[in-house]
C-alpha cells in the first residue's frame, strides 16, 4: 500500500490508498489521522483546495484539486484527540 502523499511539499501518512484514472486524469482517494496538534496546519492546507500532488511511491505527481472532503470529527482544538480524514483529488487540466 501506498504510506504516503506529499501536498504542497506537505507530508500526509495515510492509512488507505486508492488510485484511478478518469478520462485520462489521475483521481485518488485517501484517508489519514490528523491529531489535534497538526489540525491547524493540516486544515489551513485544505482550504487552500488546489495543490501540488505527488505519491513518491507511484511515481506519480500532478495538480490536482479537492473533489471530496469530510472528516469523522470537526474540532480538533481539544488536545489528545485523533480525527480520521477521508479526501478525494482530481487533476486539473494538463498543460
Amino acid at each position: 500500500m501506498t504510506s504516503e502523499i506529499l501536498l504542497n511539499d506537505t507530508v500526509i501518512h495515510l492509512n488507505r490508498y486508492e488510485e484511478e484514472k478518469v478520462n485520462g486524469y489521475y483521481k485518488i482517494s485517501v484517508e489519514f489521522d490528523v491529531t489535534s496538534e497538526d489540525y491547524h496546519d493540516i486544515t489551513t492546507l485544505l482550504y487552500k483546495g488546489t495543490f501540488d500532488v505527488k505519491v513518491p511511491e507511484r511515481n506519480i505527481a500532478f495538480r490536482g484539486t479537492i473533489q471530496e472532503y469530510s472528516t469523522s470529527i470537526t474540532n480538533l482544538y481539544v488536545k489528545g484527540q485523533v480525527g480520521q480524514y477521508k479526501l478525494t483529488l482530481i487533476e486539473t487540466e494538463k498543460d
